[in-house]
C-alpha cells in the first residue's frame, strides 16, 4: 500500500502494518516497533524533517515545541499514514491511489 501527503511525502505500508498501528487504545508502543522495521526506518530517514514538520503542522495539533523532535515527527507521521490506510484500506478501489491529507 502507499501512502502519499498532500505535500508529497510518500511511505510504502503493507495493510497489516497499518492495522498494527490504528486500533482502540495507545497505538504508541506499536507505532516505535513498526518504526525499527529496516524497510519502514529508511523511508522515514528519507524524509526531510522540513517536509514532515510542514505536514504535521497542517493539523494544528502539535505545538511549535513538539513540532521541532525530527523524531517524535516521524513517529507522528507514521502513526497518520496508518490510520489513514487501515480507514482506506476497507475500500476495494484503495491501493496505489494518492490520499491527501
Amino acid at each position: 500500500m502507499y501512502w502519499i501527503s498532500n505535500n508529497g511525502i510518500e511511505l510504502n505500508i503493507t495493510k497489516k502494518q497499518a492495522a498494527s498501528c490504528s486500533h482502540l487504545g495507545s497505538c504508541d508502543k506499536d507505532v516505535l516497533i513498526l518504526m525499527e522495521v529496516p524497510f519502514i526506518r529508511r523511508q522515514l530517514d528519507r524524509v526531510q524533517a522540513r517536509s514532515i514538520a510542514s505536514f504535521l503542522n497542517e493539523y494544528g495539533t502539535w505545538s511549535d515545541e513538539e513540532l521541532a523532535s525530527h523524531e517524535g515527527n516521524k513517529f507522528r507521521l507514521l502513526w497518520i499514514a496508518c490510520c489513514d490506510i487501515d480507514e482506506e484500506g476497507n475500500n476495494e478501489n484503495y491501493g496505489r491511489q494518492q490520499i491527501s491529507r
